[in-house]
């Protein structure tokens, strides 16, 4: 059996399956009684028959019907309340704060750029003052001409304010200081390493000690010896004998001929 009732609050429809007793339950302002086939086809209600059909009678719905009518959604003032986005969101403050910070970075990186390209300036400008201009570097160069020097005989000149000893060395000289084994120079060096031709000797005489000036054919090494604290040199220039840690320096040169080049 199914009925169609009419709440009058909603004026909503609703039909649903429903047995004879819940149908008669369903309507408590009064008795109802149903027709049979042989009754009027108008129901009386209270003991007076009214001319008008079941279903315009305002009755009170039953808790199936209420269960059934109910909606799933929610309803109410509450239901529409729009969560809280405070968490991930930023207020204008903090807005204004980000964009002073992305300005006093630019401005820091702008600054600093551009005293950086100062600073290039000022050191470039600053070292080609210092770098030695064309003439400078001519003069920075000696030349000295070898026939002019006695076989054995050591003479000194001066280049770039310092002493450098040129010595035109003998035969017996020479096959000396190849003969020297490494084991006993204290600053091992052969003698091939030191000259580019073997009659011709040419070193920085400033000693490696402390910078004193050796003197020429003396020593217990008949080459050269510094008198301030007693270092020996052999005619390869390398030191055999007290403090001097390392052998007299060898400058760049280049021998044409007869014509020495250094620098």
């Amino acid at each position: 059996m199914s009925a169609s009732k009419l709440i009058s609050s909603s004026k909503t429809y609703f039909t649903a399956p429903i047995s004879k007793n819940s149908f008669l339950k369903s309507f408590v302002s009064g008795p109802v009684k149903i027709r049979s086939n042989n009754e009027s086809s108008m129901p009386k209600i209270s003991g007076n028959p009214f001319q008008r059909s079941v279903t315009r009678f305002t009755a009170q719905s039953s808790p199936l019907l209420q269960r059934r009518s109910k909606s799933t959604l929610a309803t109410g003032p509450d239901s529409y309340k729009i969560p809280s986005f405070e968490g991930y969101t930023k207020d204008d403050s903090s807005v204004e704060t980000d964009k002073s910070k992305v300005f006093s970075y630019f401005m820091l990186g702008a600054s600093g750029a551009v005293l950086a390209s100062a600073a290039q300036s000022s050191v470039h400008g600053f070292l080609v003052n210092l770098a030695a201009s064309a003439d400078v570097l001519a003069v920075s160069k000696a030349e000295i001409d070898l026939s002019s020097i006695p076989l054995g005989e050591s003479i000194t000149i001066k280049w770039r304010g310092k002493p450098v000893f040129i010595r035109h060395r003998t035969e017996h000289e020479i096959q000396v200081s190849e003969a020297v084994p490494m084991s006993e120079l204290i600053d091992p060096q052969p003698d091939s390493d030191r000259v580019q031709i073997p009659e011709w000797l040419i070193v920085v005489g400033v000693c490696t000690h402390l910078g004193c000036v050796p003197i020429k054919d003396a020593g217990d090494y008949g080459a050269y010896y510094c008198p301030c604290h007693g270092s020996h040199y052999d005619f390869s220039g390398r030191i055999r004998k007290g403090p001097a840690p390392l052998n007299l320096e060898v400058p760049q040169y280049n021998i044409d001929g007869n014509i020495a080049t250094i620098g």
